[in-house]
Order: structure tokens, then sequence, then C-alpha cells
């Protein structure tokens, strides 16, 4: 039965906790600092000032401390962007968690036979580099008898599924309630909300990475070159925390598909998965079909003993 879960070399960009967000260190440093260049390197080690398509975007306030007019001019901000970039016109929002929501995810590896649709369908929905292919999922080739990730191969061929001796484990960001990514974010770029998924602002991101080494499920990427993406293949309905385009030089990761759960929709990896091994949704309604697996099904999570507690649960039909 599952635990029930409860309701460097140089400076950094400067927190908004300290007081500080970039626009007042920029009026602040004027006397001591020469040119916005030398400010941008100042507060972006990985991050150069050309990296930034605007201006605007370099000024921008904390998206915790934008007012609902300020955001409304970051999403035109981000839409011209992105049409410029790949002449298309997205649909771009910032969804905020809906009250009375905890999402979880359970996973039924009894049923899961590694076939990776849950992986392509990931990258589809949230517009990940195509080349080099950024992908969040990882689907593991586990030997029976042992949960050990260390032991896993996520490269075998999945032509080759399902292989007697062997079951199928999905690994992506489990959204943990104790979430060692956002501890060590120096930036407060990266939080967690009340509907228990953990985001990253893309326009915060100093590519630090600290967040990607505390991470013990491996589920945070790097863009280390600029993502590439086909325009016919780029999705255009967004989510300003979820799936909009990045840049090189900033973390991703899954996000439980911010732009389709918070709009009453299911996951990407979830719908495509020919199975049905995969289970979404409120644990804070107790008719839910994730409560109902969480309360009778034999549950577990993975690396428990690290004290994440992970919203994402693995389980089996007997």
């Amino acid at each position: 039965m599952a635990t029930t879960l409860k309701n460097e070399s140089k400076p950094a960009r400067p927190s908004p906790d300290a007081g500080m967000d970039r626009r007042s260190f920029l009026r602040r440093s004027a006397l001591a600092v020469s040119g916005i260049a030398a400010i941008a390197a100042s507060l972006a080690p990985l991050r150069d000032l050309d990296e930034f398509t605007s201006v605007e975007e370099f000024l921008q306030t904390h998206y915790k401390e934008l007012t609902p007019e300020q955001m409304v001019k970051v999403l035109e901000r981000v839409t011209k962007e992105v049409e410029r970039q790949y002449e298309i016109r997205p649909h771009v929002r910032d969804l905020k968690p809906m009250d009375g929501v905890e999402f979880v995810y359970a996973l039924n590896l009894t049923r899961c036979i590694g076939c990776r649709k849950c992986v392509h369908a990931c990258v589809e929905e949230n517009n990940q580099s195509r080349s080099p292919e950024i992908q969040y999922i990882r689907v593991l080739k586990m030997p029976n008898g042992t949960f050990d990730m260390e032991k896993g191969d996520h490269q075998y061929e999945p032509e080759a599924v399902p292989e007697k001796g062997f079951f199928y484990m999905p690994v992506q960001c489990h959204q943990c309630e104790n979430p060692p990514c956002v501890k060590v974010c120096p930036v407060d770029a990266t939080w967690q909300e009340s509907d228990g998924i953990t985001v990253i602002d893309y326009d915060w991101c100093i590519g630090c990475r600290y967040c990607e080494a505390a991470c013990p499920y491996w589920a945070r990427r790097f863009n280390f070159t600029e993502p590439s993406i086909p325009k016919e293949k780029i999705n255009p309905d967004m989510a300003y925390l979820g799936n909009r385009p990045r840049h090189q030089g900033v973390m991703e990761k899954c996000h439980f598909c911010i732009q389709r759960t918070r709009a009453g929709k299911y996951p990407a990896c979830l719908e495509v998965c020919p199975t049905g091994a995969r289970k979404f949704g409120n644990i804070l309604d107790p008719d839910s079909e994730v409560s109902y697996i969480l309360k009778n099904k034999r549950v577990f999570v993975l690396k428990e003993e690290v004290g994440t507690l992970p919203r994402f649960f693995y389980y089996f039909d007997v």
C-alpha cells in the first residue's frame, strides 16, 4: 500500500527573494558596470546576452512576481518569437493550478510492453528538440526481480519487445513532494506549484545544471545546442511554463503536459499507450482512478530511501 500523500566561478542572477530582480539590478549597477553586455555576463554564466531573444526577455520580472498585465505582455512577446522563428501563430497560455487538485501518475508495470510510444508522443507534444532529440521519458528494460535503475537498459531494440525474462519501466520526472532539484537552484528558476507539478521558467534558468545533478531519477535535460524542431512539427498549443520552445543553455523536463492537464486533458504519453498501462488523475478526489489504485494495488516508488516523496507510482495487477 502506498504512503498517503500530503495535501560558480561567476555570480548567478540574483534571486527575487533577495529583493532585486534583473531590472532593478541593472538600474543599481549602472554606475558600477559599463554596458548591458557586461552585466549580462555576470548574471548568466552559461547564457550570453546574445542568447536572449530581446531586451524585454532579459529584463523580465520573475514569473511569481508578474502582474496580470505584465504576463499579457510576456505572452505576446513569446507568441511573436515563435511566429518569427517557426512561421506559425501559436496559442500561448499561462495556465494556473486548479483548486482542489493534486496530480499523480500511476504506471502498471504488468501491462507496459516497452514499445516506447509514450516517449515519442511526449517529444511531439512538448516541442522537444529533434536534432539532437531530447526525450523526457526513458523506458528501461529491467531484469525480472530487480528495481535497480542502474541495471536497466534504455537502448534496447523496441521491435523485440516484450522480451522474456524482462519487464519494462518508464522513468520521467516524478514531481516529488520534496524535490531536491528545487532546493539547489540558485536563482529560483524552478519551483513546485500547488497541484504538485514542478515547473521551470526557461527565461530565468542560467544553465548551471545543479538540478540535473540533484535529481535521483535522471529526469532533467540540458540543451547543449540550439534546439532544432522542423516548422511543420511545431505544436502550436503552448503553455508558458510548459511546452513553449526553449533556448540553448537551459534545462527542461516532464511537466505532466501542463498545457493539457491544466486544461482538463490527459498527458500525451497516457493517450498513446496501447495497453492502458498509464493512469493519471487527482489524488485529492477519493473517487478518482488513481485514488483507487493507491488504495488497492501493490504500489511502490523508485528510490524511496532518498526521501523525495514522488507523485509517480508503480504498481502491478496482482
